[in-house]
C-alpha cells in the first residue's frame, strides 16, 4: 500500500530544482520527533510533495520515495533517519499554503495546523485534491 507524504525544504538550502538536478537526493536534517516518527513509516515506492516553505510557502513537485526509512548514515543518534528520494515530477502549477488554507476541506491538515512540521502524512483524498489544484487555472 502507497503512502502519500508532504516534505518541506527551504529552497535556498535544498529546493526541487536540486533534486531534478541531481536526480537523487537523501532527505536527511529533521530532527523534531513527531516529523521523524512519519519518516520512519516511510516506505519505498510512496510519492511525496516537495513543499518550499520561506519566501514561497508552496507545494512545486512530486518525489519517489526510493528507500525505506534508514538512520542517518552521517549521525550518530539511531534515532536519527533519512529516505532516499529521485524526483518525479515538477507541478504544472505550484500550489501556494493561502490557497491550502483558503479550502475548508484542509482545516485539519497538519500544513495548516502544525506550521513548523516539516514530515507530514497526506490523505489519497487530499492528495488528489492537491493535484486537482495544481492543474487547475
Amino acid at each position: 500500500m502507497m503512502n502519500h507524504w508532504l516534505l518541506k525544504t527551504e529552497p535556498s538550502t535544498y529546493s526541487f530544482a536540486d533534486l531534478e538536478r541531481d536526480k537523487r537526493a537523501v532527505w536527511d536534517g529533521v530532527s523534531n520527533a513527531l516529523a521523524l516518527k512519519h519518516m520512519r513509516t516511510m516506505k519505498r515506492g510512496d510519492l511525496a510533495f516537495i513543499y518550499h516553505t520561506g519566501d514561497e510557502k508552496q507545494i512545486v513537485g512530486i518525489a519517489d520515495v526510493t528507500s525505506d526509512a534508514y538512520p542517518d548514515p552521517k549521525e550518530k543518534d539511531p534515532r536519527l533517519v533519512v529516505v532516499d528520494l529521485k524526483p518525479r515530477e515538477r507541478l504544472p502549477r505550484p500550489v501556494t499554503l493561502a490557497e491550502v488554507k483558503a479550502d475548508a476541506g484542509f482545516r485539519d491538515f497538519e500544513l495548516v495546523r502544525i506550521g513548523r512540521l516539516s514530515v507530514m502524512p497526506v490523505s489519497e483524498a487530499r492528495w488528489k485534491k492537491l493535484l486537482r489544484m495544481a492543474t487547475s487555472a
